[in-house]
């Protein structure tokens, strides 16, 4: 009888965590694909949500059941390393619409997928994020 009961709790916890991200994902956000590099061939690659922050890019995956963002890209120290479409087996998860960029913060490196609407405003974020001279202005 412990046991049961044991089980049914574990299925609520599971369940409300499940219900917690689905609503914390229907707030809004970007689609995008991401993966964490480096990566081998086509895998790696995570379905989820972006979300921007003043200061740094989230990232939540649609299958997990973490409470928080399960990425998160640094806005000041982002930099754009690549641009491309998608290649070979990426294209069971994409299409041609997609454009694939490789981006690094200083602490790790992520290629993001988005639509071309996305990366126009990925880039805006990026672009409009302040200066060197004001983040280098002595003390």
């Amino acid at each position: 009888m412990v046991l049961l009961i044991i089980l049914v709790l574990l299925l609520v916890a599971i369940g409300l965590a499940s219900l917690y991200r689905l609503v914390m994902l229907r707030r809004g956000g970007t689609a995008a694909i991401l993966r964490v590099l480096p990566a081998k061939g086509g895998q790696g690659w995570r379905h989820g949500l972006i979300r921007y922050r003043e200061n740094q890019l989230v990232f939540y995956k649609l299958t997990s059941l973490k409470f928080g963002a399960d990425s998160t890209i640094r806005r000041l120290g982002i930099e754009v390393v690549d641009r491309r479409g998608p290649l070979g087996d990426e294209y069971d998860i994409m299409t041609d619409d997609i454009i694939v960029i490789a981006v690094s913060d200083g602490d790790g490196s992520f290629e993001l997928a988005l639509d071309r609407g996305s990366l126009a405003a990925f880039l805006s974020w990026v672009e409009s994020r302040p200066s060197e001279r004001i983040r280098r202005r002595p003390a």
